[in-house]
């Protein structure tokens, strides 16, 4: 799989060659954070941080909710790690400071192996060091044998042909590979083909990418289907639609090219058996913004999440390909469509258009819900569950959001790896229950 980087230096993002000479400036990240993000995970390298010039946290920090984010540069301490892992980076890279004594002390904090990368740099088949300016005289392989125990997965750079798209040094993965055991290994320096990208991921290697990305040597979409192998006549790959809170809408079919055509214009394209490559909703009015395109595990079948408009993904006017809405997604999608049309003198339209309203009403809610599960009885409790569910998704309508919003935000706070004691706070009339 391809892991687009961001490196930032001076506030800036940036491209360099052989981690020396700026060879281009892409400006602000957030808008290429949110494009990378359609491939799943992205490294977001700090390099400020690493040569010891400053930080540019302020601009990671944000980053975070626009992406499954990979951090690193300068992680030279527990209090960095914690901070960036309780913040929500999906995984901490650890350059120099990936020692088997550090890593140790990271693993008694309650850090899961799985959530730290150690980043080794080498310079044909020797680790270096110190910004890549000092040689340690150590092979490559005998790092990654010591440190596999305790890290998830490695980032090795090849120094020598890292932003000269000159061709990774294939030959030297398989060995790689070995010695870091059941880590995942992730290599970056002078990809410059898809066809290097999917030969990787036939060896359960990722490949880290950034300058063939930024100077369009290589097209996301075309990186993102690269490891994708399909055993049908027509070529054509299954894909299974999605919305936001990971509902399936439908099955429909893709192509290389339907699938590059919509990592570019960030909209639900597919390839219709008969009728060839089509934009869904153009006609019809039922668009589809894309979020994320995922392979599956055999490479031969993809998911597309989206967040779907109109009335429905199905062509019979449904919300789904199996019949309406249900449950959590029809709340959500009910409320959605009333606060932009609700029907005038109705129980929504007068939540949506009274704040101080729908405030009272979640508060007494919430007071009862608390109430029942004081008492024990869980049919009441569902039932109470049920009406604070409704005012919380009215008030997430009202703030232009959804419960897949909330849901987002959950999954980052699971990343967290400090524990709170969560005691309740007193109220100031009661001192504990409402």
């Amino acid at each position: 799989m391809i892991i687009p980087s961001i490196d930032l230096l001076g506030g800036t993002t940036v491209q360099l060659v052989g981690g020396r000479e700026r060879a281009l400036d892409a400006g602000d990240p957030t808008p290429i954070a949110r494009r990378f993000a359609l491939a799943g995970e992205i490294a977001v390298i700090d390099l400020d941080a690493a040569i010891g010039t400053g930080d540019n946290a302020h601009l990671i920090a944000p980053l975070l909710r626009v992406a499954r984010c990979r951090v690193g540069g300068g992680v030279r301490d527990t209090a960095t790690v914690l901070r960036w892992l309780d913040a929500g980076a999906a995984k901490v890279i650890i350059g120099t400071r990936a020692t088997p004594e550090f890593l140790t002390e990271l693993r008694a904090l309650g850090v899961p192996r799985e959530r730290l990368i150690a980043a080794v740099d080498a310079e044909y088949g020797e680790v270096v060091v110190k910004g890549w300016r000092e040689r340690t005289g150590k092979p490559v392989e005998s790092t990654l044998a010591e440190l596999a125990p305790l890290v998830g997965g490695f980032l090795v750079t090849f120094v020598e042909h890292e932003g000269r798209m000159g061709g990774l040094p294939e030959e030297r993965v398989g060995a790689l590979v070995r010695a870091a055991g059941d880590a995942r290994l992730t290599v970056a320096g002078g990809v410059r083909s898809a066809d290097e990208i999917a030969r990787l991921d036939r060896l359960g290697v990722d490949t880290q990418v950034g300058m063939a990305l930024y100077t369009g040597a290589i097209d996301l979409g075309e990186a993102i289907t690269a490891p994708l192998v399909s055993d049908r006549p027509d070529g054509l790959f299954p894909t299974v639609v999605c919305d936001e809170t990971g509902v399936a809408l439908g099955l429909a079919y893709s192509s290389r090219e339907s699938i590059a055509r919509a990592v570019r214009t960030g909209r639900g394209v597919y390839h219709s058996r008969r009728r060839g490559l089509w934009t869904k909703g153009e006609s019809s009015g039922a668009t589809q913004e894309l979020l994320a395109v995922d392979l599956d595990c055999d490479r031969d079948a993809l998911r597309f999440t989206v967040r779907q408009s109109g009335p429905g993904f199905c062509h019979a006017g449904t919300a789904t390909c199996w019949g309406p809405a249900r449950g959590l997604f029809a709340l959500t999608s009910t409320l959605e469509h009333r606060r932009v049309s609700a029907p005038a003198g109705s129980y929504t339209a007068r939540l949506l258009g009274d704040p101080a309203l729908l405030g009272l009403k979640l508060a007494e809610e919430a007071g009862e819900l608390a109430r029942e599960v004081v008492s024990g009885d869980a049919e009441r409790v569902v039932e109470e569950s049920a009406d604070v569910v409704y005012f919380t998704a009215a008030a997430l309508a009202r703030s232009g959001r959804s419960l897949a919003d909330v849901a987002d935000e959950l999954d980052r706070r699971a990343r967290r790896v400090s524990r709170r004691g969560g005691d309740a706070k007193p109220t100031p009339r009661t001192g504990g229950l409402p």
